[in-house]
């Protein structure tokens, strides 16, 4: 026991001395160790709007305080509040997984920016909603194309086949807000 009322205990490991320190118990009373708070989480909560789901918002959030809000957009066409309708429907509610992020993703249809999903189930249960993303239209290298689906026109480039889908500018923005912040590991998507 040294002088502070702790005991020290040394032992001989592959040649190595390891001290090992084992304190009193008014001494842990008096340090308590501090568990890691979740309160400075960044997360992504993708919220649709029914009342017009290519006017919905996608939201970042550092604990429980906002940093950005982006207008976002999600399904398209008469099944666009039917998450189970493939290549139509807005993205099913739940927490999805973040599998990658790109900055120069060069997919088929999506290319640029882009956020890549997990795959989940659709509220029924009955289909697999696949491929899933939160990207814009643009080039793979970020400037916008001269056509579609590589150049963004308005308020109707809001449309997809289920993706959260935002403005070139709004998902640049983001990305490097969660450069800044921490990128989260799931996107809650909500209604």
């Amino acid at each position: 026991m040294n002088s502070n009322g702790r005991h020290l205990r040394g032992a001989v490991i592959a040649g190595a001395v390891v001290a090992t320190l084992s304190l009193a118990p008014a001494a842990v009373a008096q340090s308590p160790a501090k568990a890691p708070s979740a309160a400075g989480a960044t997360t992504l909560v993708f919220d649709k709007n029914p009342n017009d789901p290519t006017n919905s918002r996608l939201n970042v959030y550092r604990g429980t305080k906002p940093l950005a809000a982006y207008r976002a957009g999600s399904g398209n066409g008469k099944e666009i509040k039917n998450d189970c309708a493939i290549g139509k429907g807005w993205m099913p509610n739940g927490t999805w997984k973040i599998r990658n992020k790109y900055r120069t993703y060069n997919g088929q249809r999506i290319k640029g920016f882009a956020v890549y999903l997990e795959d989940m189930k659709c509220s029924s249960g009955k289909a697999k909603r696949t491929q899933m993303f939160i990207h814009s239209e643009m080039n793979r290298d970020g400037t916008q194309g001269r056509t579609e689906p590589r150049r963004w026109d308005g308020a109707g480039d809001y449309k997809s086949n289920g993706c959260v889908k935002l403005k070139p500018e709004d998902i640049v923005k983001m990305f490097r807000l969660l450069d800044r912040y921490g990128w989260p590991t799931h996107l809650r998507v909500v209604n």
